[in-house]
């Protein structure tokens, strides 16, 4: 990513965070809507799920500056993930779901190049945590 890419992200994400409920609230609508199949993945609580996914976004987004750092965490959701039973074919339409959220939550603001940076930000993390995830175990 480049530093305006990272800039885009982390500026458009600020402008977010203050509606995280209602974006999380949002993004699984719409993620149930346009995947009906991964609904049965989710058994708890979807406001916890929610809190959980803002929580991890806006961590990641704090760090796309300094990746090196958080990537050991986003391989070990990957595992955790893969073992609820994610797969690699969710991926699409998770990433889909919250481009779509940013975009309700940030109107015009949500520019196409905002929207390439997300594109690029959420391709890097979902190629990572799909790589993690599939990865032959050492047990």
């Amino acid at each position: 990513m480049t530093p305006e890419q990272i800039s885009l992200v982390q500026s458009s994400f600020a402008k977010v965070a203050p509606i995280a409920d209602e974006a999380a609230t949002l993004f699984y609508a719409r993620l149930f809507q346009i995947a009906p199949d991964v609904r049965p993945l989710f058994k708890g609580d979807l406001e916890d799920q929610g809190r959980k996914l803002m929580a991890a976004l806006g961590t990641v987004v704090r760090s796309l500056d300094r990746l090196d750092d958080v990537l050991p965490a986003v391989k070990a959701l990957a595992v955790r993930h893969a073992d609820y039973g994610v797969e690699p074919e969710h991926y699409a339409p998770v990433g889909a779901a919250l481009l779509w959220t940013l975009k309700q939550g940030l109107g015009e603001a949500f520019t196409a190049e905002t929207a390439e940076a997300w594109h690029t930000a959420y391709g890097l993390l979902s190629n990572t945590m799909i790589a993690a995830a599939t990865a032959p175990s050492d047990a």
